[in-house]
């Protein structure tokens, strides 16, 4: 799943990383590693602070701009800042990186996990990726990950953010 997406981000990369002179040459492979941890580990923390939620939205949004989805607004703001941090570029710079890569890469994840004619994304391995590959929970049971994916995709009981729920189960499997 990782190299599958850092090879998505590659592809669409140009304009945000590889031709841009705030990113030196010599950079560009790591800005590029480092927009797919921040796509991950923006996912990750999601889960673990409760906010599953903006997940499941994210992977069901259906058409608009994804850039204004919670998921997509927090991923961006975790890359602006490790793009500060690592580089030394100002919040500008930052941001336009951000926001020409993080959205379009985003979107293609999540037309790519819902096209059944594509199998380079699924959402089965995106949450073993999000969850430590979701083979075991954190009391050391095995994790219905049939149960999770039909709360995924609507077709479960316990998607709301009531006990027992999607966010419970993925909340205990982040150790939270």
């Amino acid at each position: 799943m990782l190299d599958n997406l850092l090879d998505l981000i590659k592809q669409n990369a140009g304009s945000a990383i590889i031709d841009n002179p705030a990113i030196p040459n010599e950079h560009n492979e790591a800005a590029v590693s480092m927009a797919s941890s921040s796509i991950m580990d923006g996912l990750k923390n999601m889960i673990a602070s409760g906010n599953t939620q903006d997940v499941v939205n994210l992977f069901n949004h259906q058409g608009g701009d994804i850039a204004n989805t919670p998921a997509a607004q927090q991923i961006s703001g975790g890359f602006i800042q490790n793009l500060m941090n690592k580089f030394g570029l100002g919040e500008g710079a930052a941001s336009g990186i951000a926001a020409s890569l993080i959205p379009m890469v985003l979107q293609k994840l999540v037309h790519k996990t819902n096209d059944a004619n594509d199998s380079s994304f699924d959402i089965s391995s995106i949450i073993g990726s999000l969850t430590g590959g979701g083979q075991q929970a954190a009391g050391g049971g095995g994790l219905d990950i049939q149960g999770i994916l039909r709360q995924f995709t609507g077709g479960g009981a316990g998607a709301s953010a009531g006990g027992g729920g999607i966010m419970d189960t993925l909340k205990g499997l982040m150790g939270k």
